[in-house]
């Protein structure tokens, strides 16, 4: 039986760059701050103003510093 709870959580960043196989992103719009995100791992979804809404497992964002 599943607890019907989902691991993928979306957050909204800024994008600073993208490759064919990673996209980095900051939470402050800060470069200094910023972290790689496998495009194998996420989804990214562009915004108006340089932002993203990125969907990735949990333990992705936990693992790098984002929650």
């Amino acid at each position: 039986m599943t607890s019907g709870r989902s691991d993928l959580i979306d957050l909204t960043l800024a994008q600073h760059a993208i490759t064919g196989r990673a996209v980095r992103v900051s939470e402050t719009g800060d470069d200094a701050k910023a972290v790689w995100l496998p495009l194998s791992e996420c989804e990214v979804v562009k915004k108006p103003g340089g932002f993203v809404v990125v969907t990735m497992p949990e333990w992705l964002a936990h693992s790098k510093g984002l929650i």
